[in-house]
């Protein structure tokens, strides 16, 4: 496995995720699909196009799924137990059709697991930018990682 293990990982790092993604206008009409979201801004052409942003926007979800999942083969690739929440997500800029998406991941803080003593909980800053260095999403990241020989 590619991921990194708790003992690892380095309050204060920041990993810069080579691979980039450019989202499609069927990645955000899919995902709109298979979750239910009928918001117009994603997937109508002609309200999107009357709005301030002039087109339809990438759901915001998607987004902040395709940064977590940019940081898996770096970062959490059969390496932790569980996601354990998501925090202080905010999305400044939009994301268009059209668009790559670049991901990184800092490591705020660690503790070991007061109930798992094979585990350690971390704190992740992880940040996706477009292709010109925007900020379209910032979230705060807690995951339960495996210790060194105990996957």
């Amino acid at each position: 496995m590619t991921g990194m293990f708790y003992d690892d990982l380095v309050a204060g790092a920041v990993l810069h995720h080579s691979t980039g993604r450019t989202v499609t206008e069927m990645d955000n009409t899919l995902f709109s699909a298979l979750t239910l979201n009928t918001q117009p801004l994603h997937i109508n052409a002609d309200f999107a196009a009357k709005t301030q942003f002039g087109q339809r926007i990438v759901n915001g979800l998607f987004t902040l799924g395709l940064v977590v999942g940019l940081s898996v083969a770096d970062v959490t690739e059969g390496t932790i137990v569980a996601n354990l929440g998501y925090d202080k997500v905010v999305h400044p800029n939009p994301l268009f059709h059209g668009d790559t998406v670049y991901a990184d991941t800092q490591v705020l803080d660690k503790r070991d697991s007061a109930s798992r003593p094979e585990c350690g909980i971390v704190r992740l800053k992880q940040t996706g930018r477009k292709q010109d260095g925007t900020i379209v999403v910032e979230f705060e990241r807690t995951v339960m990682f495996l210790k060194r020989g105990q996957a």
